[in-house]
């Protein structure tokens, strides 16, 4: 196994430990070109906000890049959007 990829199975290790609040899915366009993000809107209501300096407020989400891989390159139909709970 090459560094990187232990690098990689580390985090995705670490990432997965966390606990996750599903918020959404991925999928490719039936026409290839693009990425369909599909939010759900009370789950998207529950996420957890941070703010920047100048007052604009974020939802911080993640996606997982090797399952987002997997999606473009079509051996996944969908992956999933989620957001990091701090316990």
């Amino acid at each position: 196994m090459n560094k990187n990829t232990k690098k990689e199975e580390i985090e995705n290790n670490e990432a997965e430990e966390q606990t996750t609040l599903l918020v959404g899915y991925v999928r490719k366009s039936n026409a290839g070109g693009a990425l369909k993000v599909s939010i759900n809107s009370s789950a998207f209501a529950d996420c957890s906000t941070y703010s920047t300096s100048d007052g604009q407020q974020y939802v911080p989400l993640i996606i997982n890049l090797n399952a987002l891989r997997r999606v473009l390159e079509g051996e996944r139909a969908v992956t999933t959007v989620s957001q990091f709970i701090d316990e």
